[in-house]
């Protein structure tokens, strides 16, 4: 019984395992996700050419650098004269115009030597005075003594004219000799004397022209005198140091009753509305990179604010050519290394945008060089055209 009970539930469970529903067959899709899986290709593909069709016609000429810095060219504030500092008018990172005083140093020193030269300005004007009146008197003088000459030379003239007349006189008797002797010694003391005043007019004149070269070197002096005024006034004006430019004051280092020396740097003036980039491209980025391409600056600082600008230029040389110690590579094992040129990007932002704007900032440039997507083509035509000329 037991052995027939055990075969009898054994051929129930066979036919019950005969009768049940055959499992699905595992590893196989059903249509819906093949249609899923279809699309997801198919957006992919499409993506993809979209893409491709945009890198060709446009993405490929947008050159990108993240080596890129706000800049700016800042005027160094020192004084021109050497002085202690008696009053300081700006305060730290003020903003401030061209022509603005900024600081103040003792002018005591420079105006006493303004004065000293101005006095001897006076005295030179008083030197060239004296000596034009002297030569007003001098040719008083002279016009006496032509007088006396001309009153000589008279007195002269007819003693000599006398012993003419008396000579044949005296040698017919009709004179005594004594009588000649006479007038002769009158003839030669009236012409001495008349000589004498002759040199007497000439050392007169003489000293005219002493008395314009007195005036003529009063008139140097003076002249040098001018000349160490200005020069006087100069430093007086420069103990005054003003602003060269519209800008913001930084890096301050000055305080009052500091001695400042002449040429040491007390502050500088970062012209912000003068903000430009230098973005150092790799050179294999620049064949088709030109001179008013227009740009795209994201300022990192300011999450990411786009602003506009165009390539004002190019370096004429890589970052390393201007290095202090440039590389030598015929020297040594030679690794080559891509290099960077630096651009200088001009930009065109909004007033409220150059107000947040500072030097130092980093910025990433993108220049579309689109414009000039057909001149290696034609560098590539001419070249060939070359060659073929000379061969």
């Amino acid at each position: 019984m037991s052995e027939q009970g055990a075969n009898a539930a054994n051929a129930d469970g066979a036919d019950d395992g005969a009768g049940a529903t055959p499992a699905k067959p595992q590893g196989k899709l059903s249509a819906r996700a093949k249609l899923i899986l279809l699309l997801i290709a198919a957006a992919v593909i499409a993506v993809g050419v979209v893409w491709y069709v945009h890198h060709q016609t446009r993405g490929k000429y947008l050159q990108e650098t993240n080596d890129a810095q706000l800049q700016a060219d800042a005027v160094t504030v020192a004084p021109r004269v050497a002085g202690y500092v008696t009053e300081v008018l700006v305060a730290d990172n003020q903003d401030v115009k061209a022509g603005q005083p900024l600081v103040r140093i003792d002018s005591r020193d420079y105006t006493a030597r303004a004065g000293q030269a101005q006095a001897q300005i006076a005295q030179a004007e008083a030197s060239a005075e004296g000596a034009r009146a002297s030569i007003a008197e001098q040719r008083a003088t002279i016009a006496q003594a032509r007088a006396q000459l001309a009153a000589a030379q008279a007195t002269a003239a007819h003693d000599a004219a006398e012993v003419r007349r008396y000579t044949p006189l005296a040698a017919s008797g009709a004179e005594t000799r004594e009588r000649l002797a006479q007038l002769r010694a009158a003839a030669t003391q009236s012409a001495e004397q008349a000589r004498a005043q002759a040199a007497a007019v000439t050392v007169a004149e003489r000293r005219v022209g002493s008395f314009e070269a007195q005036i003529r070197q009063a008139r140097a002096q003076g002249q040098g005198a001018r000349a160490q005024l200005e020069a006087a006034n100069v430093e007086v004006g420069a103990t005054v140091l003003r602003a060269a430019t519209d800008g913001r004051i930084g890096d301050k280092t000055v305080t009052v009753g500091q001695y400042a020396q002449a040429g040491t740097r007390l502050m500088s003036i970062v012209p912000l509305n003068q903000l430009y980039i230098t973005a150092n491209f790799k050179e294999t980025q620049l064949a088709l990179m030109r001179v008013g391409q227009p740009a795209t600056i994201s300022v990192d600082a300011l999450d990411g604010l786009e602003v506009r600008g165009r390539v004002a230029s190019l370096s004429p040389g890589t970052g390393a050519q201007f290095s202090l110690l440039p590389p030598q590579n015929a020297t040594g094992n030679f690794t080559k290394i891509v290099q960077r040129v630096p651009v200088r990007i001009a930009l065109e932002a909004t007033p409220e945008a150059r107000r947040l704007l500072v030097p130092g900032l980093s910025v990433t440039v993108t220049v579309d060089t689109i414009g000039a997507k057909g001149d290696l083509d034609r560098l590539k035509d001419q070249q060939r055209q070359l060659d073929s000329a000379n061969r």
